[in-house]
């Protein structure tokens, strides 16, 4: 859903540019975005928050060669705006004198999705409905459960970009989401589970999902883990399922094929293009086209068109992702990776939708041939070294594997692995390819929201850290 030039209007945009360029930059940017939010959280019965929020401003980007200068301000005026300008053009040490006009061209990026119903538009009191509709739901599904909080959130985010390349481009990116965390107390402490769903899309999301069985679903992931035993430790094979296990390829893999760490030597991945980096089953990739997902949207926050970008083809490394500053240097597009928190960022090469494709067998199949190893439904938050690959992620819901057959629960586990070494291990891709939970990726202080997904797969040689003597 493209939005318009209304957040400023063209003139003043080629003023501000101008401004940026007068003392001899190479490229200057303007960045304008007008966010609205609202949220709603309930714990222990009782709604606590109920908030709503507007945040305006603009970010001025200006580049003379290797140096950047960036300012920001809440100021729309167009004295605000040249002025923030000028102190981004003294901050990048330009030098010399001169007037450049720019010719900005409209960028036309379709919509990956269609609103039916803007939140802002919905009373509140139907959003704290869904809240009481969950707590409801998760404590009817048994007597263990102690503790639930549930949220509701949703935001719209107007964005317009112009720079001295010519760009003009506008977005409007609206988001709900809905998330729930249960606690059950018994023999073994107390173990949680947790359901959430979001996507780019309005408040119809709630006609397509059903905040009860949501609810329902994170209590019963709590309920199962009392019953739980420890995890083992050790070196095993290792089933995935579907969706849940996304975050693992994001995390380990995705940000290691982010240009900017792949230019500081600080990726596994670097210097490594059109070489064999993982199993002939494994395709990843990375897409901001992808219709109503949470990392998606019709322009990245530097004026390029989302796109589909495949980053390893059968095993092959074949690209990275790229914001605009790095491909200008290297003389080529970029992939629609250059995204900002916010007015007051910069832009740095980000994922949006990262996923691994799916592949040919059932999740049947690929079960019933392990003799033995770990299930792991879903996986929590984790940590990677981008330089070495090597990750450690909990795994929030697991389970044995025995005889081709899922058993036992687990608890209080963690996944142990390197990000190469796992691409190179997978040796089965199921057909049963699903979409995670929403994720808010974190990188150099800056978060912006992002989706993953996996089908059912299996790896070898994986550690699993628990606790089972």
């Amino acid at each position: 859903m493209p939005g318009d030039t209304a957040l400023l209007d063209e003139s003043t945009i080629q003023r501000v540019i101008g401004a940026g360029l007068a003392r001899g930059a190479d490229f200057a940017e303007v960045f304008v975005e007008d966010k609205r939010s609202s949220s709603a959280v309930l714990d222990d019965g009782r709604v606590e928050e109920l908030t709503s929020g507007r945040d305006r401003g603009a970010g001025i980007r200006v580049v003379v060669g290797d140096s950047t200068g960036f300012a920001h301000t809440s100021d729309l005026s167009e004295a605000g705006l040249i002025a923030a300008a000028e102190a981004a053009a003294a901050a990048s040490r330009s030098a010399g004198e001169g007037t450049r006009v720019v010719d900005l061209d409209r960028v036309e990026a379709p919509a990956p999705n269609v609103v039916a119903i803007m939140p802002g538009d919905v009373p509140k009191a139907r959003k704290v409905e869904l809240l009481l509709t969950a707590d409801e739901a998760a404590r009817a599904a048994g007597g263990a459960i102690t503790q639930v909080s549930a949220r509701y959130a949703d935001s719209r985010r107007r964005i317009l970009v112009a720079n001295s390349d010519g760009t003009l481009a506008s977005d409007d990116q609206v988001k709900s989401l809905f998330s729930v965390s249960c606690v059950a107390s018994g023999d073994t402490g107390m173990q949680t589970g947790r359901e959430s769903v979001g996507h780019t899309v309005g408040f119809e999301l709630f006609d397509r999902y059903d905040v009860a069985e949501l609810a329902e679903r994170a209590a019963q992931r709590a309920l199962t883990k009392l019953a739980a035993r420890p995890a083992p430790s050790g070196e095993m094979t290792v089933v995935i399922g579907p969706g849940g296990g996304g975050v693992m390829f994001h995390e380990a893999c995705g940000h290691g094929l982010e240009a900017d760490l792949v230019g500081k030597g600080a990726s596994v991945f670097a210097g490594r293009v059109g070489e064999q980096v993982a199993s002939p089953l494994v395709t990843l990739v990375d897409d901001g086209t992808m219709g109503g997902e949470w990392g998606c949207f019709a322009i990245d926050d530097e004026g390029r068109p989302a796109q589909r970008n495949v980053l390893i083809q059968d095993g092959v490394l074949v690209d990275y992702m790229w914001d605009g500053l790095r491909a200008r240097k290297e003389g080529r597009p970029s992939s629609g990776n250059g995204r900002r928190q916010s007015y007051q960022h910069l832009p740095m090469v980000r994922m949006t939708n990262t996923y691994l494709l799916g592949g040919t067998s059932t999740p049947d199949e690929i079960v019933a041939d392990t003799p033995s190893g770990v299930y792991v439904a879903h996986l929590g938050g984790g940590q990677v070294n981008t330089a070495t690959g090597d990750f450690v992620f909990g795994m929030t819901e697991a389970y044995l594997i025995e005889d081709g057959r899922i058993t036992e629960p687990l608890r209080e586990g963690n996944l142990i692995g390197n990000g190469p070494a796992v691409l190179a291990a997978i040796d089965a891709v199921g057909n049963d390819f699903a979409m995670g939970a929403p994720g808010t990726c974190g990188k150099d202080g800056q978060g912006v929201p992002v989706g993953d997904g996996v089908p059912t797969l299996r790896a070898h040689g994986l550690t699993i850290g628990g606790t089972a003597a």
